[in-house]
């Protein structure tokens, strides 16, 4: 069953279409992965999905477990149980960890807190009364700002580059934080340029000009990865099959 559905979606940025009648259908429960090349409309896709200002004014549907989010503001579509985590994790400088991890929280105990933190490998001794400001690294905020995702139980998570600014041994913890989405139920779309990422997913969609233009297990859609292209009859197809 399709937890999240977008039907025939198009939106104009400038003047530009950015997604072209664009329907999709994100199973329950799966880790979904989204690539393609840059300038694709992933982003822009993630943030029509979750109602961010100036991705809103949309023609066709985005349905979410059988009801229409088109109107609903991002805090509606938030406590419908939908959530979106930033290729840049957004900075709130001197506020609380705690009040920042669990703001969204139904559990709001120090243990709770404690035990997201261990999740996405950082220790709560040295984090726990620690404030959300400059002194954290990229990395850190990153898995922070998973953290919070992860003491929200959200019914679906949108991931845009989760990799991103992250090295290799955070990523572990990254990968850990999915799996613990998922066991919890959640539906998971990646939005990645990672090959690493992609391999977590169970489902891959690959888009091109604001549309999908092939699907499949994530070992069929990996080929994108080494050729840089799949076969299509869009105009701008490169005679050799791939992009440079």
């Amino acid at each position: 069953m399709g937890v999240l559905e977008l039907e025939n979606v198009t939106l104009e940025l400038g003047g530009k279409p950015i997604l072209n009648g664009l329907t999709i259908d994100f199973w329950a429960g799966h880790v979904h992965a989204l690539i393609g090349p840059n300038g694709a409309g992933k982003s822009t896709l993630a943030n029509a999905i979750m109602g961010l200002s100036g991705y809103r004014d949309i023609e066709g549907e985005i349905r979410f477990e059988g009801e229409p989010l088109n109107g609903l503001s991002v805090d509606e579509r938030a406590r419908r149980g939908l959530t979106l985590a930033w290729q840049e994790p957004a900075r709130f400088e001197g506020l609380g960890m705690r009040q920042f991890i669990l703001a969204g929280a139904k559990d709001k105990s120090r243990k709770r807190l404690e035990a997201v933190l261990a999740q996405v490998g950082l220790d709560p001794n040295k984090y726990s009364d620690r404030a959300v400001d400059k002194t954290l690294s990229g990395g850190e905020r990153k898995r922070i700002e998973l953290a919070s995702i992860l003491a929200m139980e959200p019914k679906a998570v949108l991931m845009d580059e989760p990799d991103s600014g992250i090295d290799v041994a955070a990523l572990d913890h990254i990968f850990e934080a999915l799996r613990a989405l998922k066991a919890n139920g959640a539906t998971v779309i990646l939005i990645t340029h990672s090959m690493a990422v992609l391999k977590q997913a169970e489902h891959a969609f690959l888009m091109c000009c604001g549309q999908i233009i092939d699907k499949g297990p994530v070992e069929k859609i990996g080929a994108y990865f080494k050729d840089k292209c799949i076969a299509c009859d869009h105009v701008n197809q490169p005679l050799n099959g791939g992009i440079e």
